[in-house]
């Protein structure tokens, strides 16, 4: 069961990641610049973002194994929409189709193994080995990615979907049990709307505000809708009696910060994979397979850091595992703030190998964190409000990182990504901060799990 789950999570961020390092190649042949190009990356990454707490909702109510299988199918439409993509229009459209399934895998998945291992400790290491393969997903996406591009182009990254995807939905059915919550939650369409609107229009002004200029009016229309739509959100789900999302979950520190530790550190991880695969590709002059065998530190860092977090939570707490990945992501960023067209592979090399040993440590404390804070009947509310975060952190990062290098000629670009990399180091700072607020060992974790909110 833990398998299938994984290999489900393995696809959903392979296919992230791997269209990353093809975006060059999906700009030359649809003729798109760096800013369409971010459309495509975060048509899916909005999506995701906005539908997973409601998607984990659904699963507790109609049955997780069901919801699951249902994304899976999506996520494979989706896949095949991208594949014979004719333009962008097509390729945006596809993308959201993958949005709404993959926003049905991540948090399901990991409902259903919260659900089977309820042991605080055995949980811990599961959650490690899920994040470990999530991790190595983001990872290894690059280096894949660069296998079937240069096979035979951008189209084949997402034709190889389609197979795992029907092993998995074959294994579900077999090894995968139906489970749902004794008390499910009542769908919050209100709050469902208005968080759609709120990170459209967060990435909308992001993405855009460079072209139109931040001081425009529609950079003021923009950020007119993000602070009304933001306002009315908390109101709403303030007064519901079963919110999308539970706003008062937030005024306990613990939880708080690892949601906000899951947002800064998948900023930080996507300004990487962007920034890194424009520079390798157009600076560098790599082709994709080279660019992602570059990123292979990243991928083995990733993987073994991944489990030994989650051995770390079980055993010590999260506060450790959180120190070692901003110290991480902190030295990886600062290894590449002077980046230039000479900057020496092996410099690269070590980013990449710390940015792997960040992502890797942090995503088992966070996870685990966040899962705590809600009762295990809620189990995909609380894998939706893990998962949201992440994407929202993605669909910042690769929107900020996009923003700083979409005007920049090739020989430009290495200067104009600096700032991206002192991005990365500040996001490695705060996530040492954060774990000042973490549990210091797994005992005082489980004396500092809220209680349950809305009951």
């Amino acid at each position: 069961m833990l398998a299938v789950c994984c290999v489900s999570i393995f696809v959903v961020g392979l296919d992230t990641t791997a269209v990353n390092v093809a975006l060059p190649a999906v700009g030359r042949d649809l003729g798109l610049d760096v800013r369409q190009l971010e459309w495509a990356v975060d048509a899916y990454t909005m999506v995701v973002a906005a539908l997973l707490i409601s998607s984990g909702a659904l699963a507790d109510r109609v049955g997780r194994r069901r919801v699951f299988r249902a994304g899976l199918v999506l996520f494979a439409i989706g896949s095949v929409g991208c594949a014979m993509a004719p333009g962008l229009g097509t390729l945006v459209a596809a993308r959201v189709v993958q949005g709404v399934g993959g926003s049905m895998l991540s948090p399901v998945a990991l409902a259903i193994v919260v659900g089977v291992i309820t042991e605080p400790r055995e949980r811990a290491q599961a959650i490690g080995i899920w994040a470990a393969v999530f991790g190595l997903s983001m990872a290894a996406g690059p280096v894949l990615g660069g296998v079937l591009i240069s096979g035979g182009g951008w189209r084949p990254v997402f034709w190889a979907n389609l197979p795992i995807i029907a092993v998995v939905l074959v294994l579900t059915a077999v090894y995968v049990p139906e489970s749902r919550a004794p008390r499910p939650r009542r769908l919050d369409l209100p709050g469902q709307g208005l968080l759609i609107v709120l990170v459209g229009a967060v990435v909308a002004v992001l993405i855009e505000g460079p072209r139109v200029g931040f001081g425009s009016g529609w950079a003021l229309l923009g950020y007119a809708v993000i602070t009304v739509t933001a306002v009315a959100f908390g109101r709403v789900e303030s007064r519901r009696g079963e919110p999308l999302m539970e706003m008062g979950l937030f005024r306990r520190l613990p939880f708080a910060a690892a949601v906000g530790g899951a947002v800064v550190m998948f900023v930080a991880l996507n300004v990487t994979l962007l920034l890194g695969t424009l520079y390798l590709q157009r600076v560098r002059g790599l082709s994709p397979i080279a660019a992602g065998a570059v990123t292979l530190p990243m991928a083995l860092a990733a993987t073994v850091c991944a489990p030994l977090s989650g051995r770390l939570v079980g055993r010590l707490g999260p506060r450790l595992p959180l120190r070692l990945a901003g110290a991480s992501t902190v030295l990886g960023g600062l290894l590449l703030i002077g980046l230039s067209d000479r900057t020496s592979m092996a410099v690269l090399l070590a980013a990449y190998l710390c940015a792997g040993a960040g992502i890797g440590f942090a995503n088992a404390p966070i996870t685990n964190t966040a899962v705590s804070g809600l009762p295990p009947e809620r189990a995909g509310v609380a894998g939706g409000i893990a998962s949201t975060a992440r994407q929202v952190g993605a669909a910042l990062g690769i929107a900020l990182a996009g923003g700083l290098v979409a005007d920049a000629a090739p020989a430009g670009l290495a200067v104009a990504s600096r700032p991206g990399w002192i991005l990365v180091a500040g996001c490695g700072a705060l996530v040492l901060l954060i774990a000042q607020t973490a549990p210091a060992s797994r005992v005082a974790a489980a004396a500092r799990t809220p209680e349950p909110v809305g009951r």
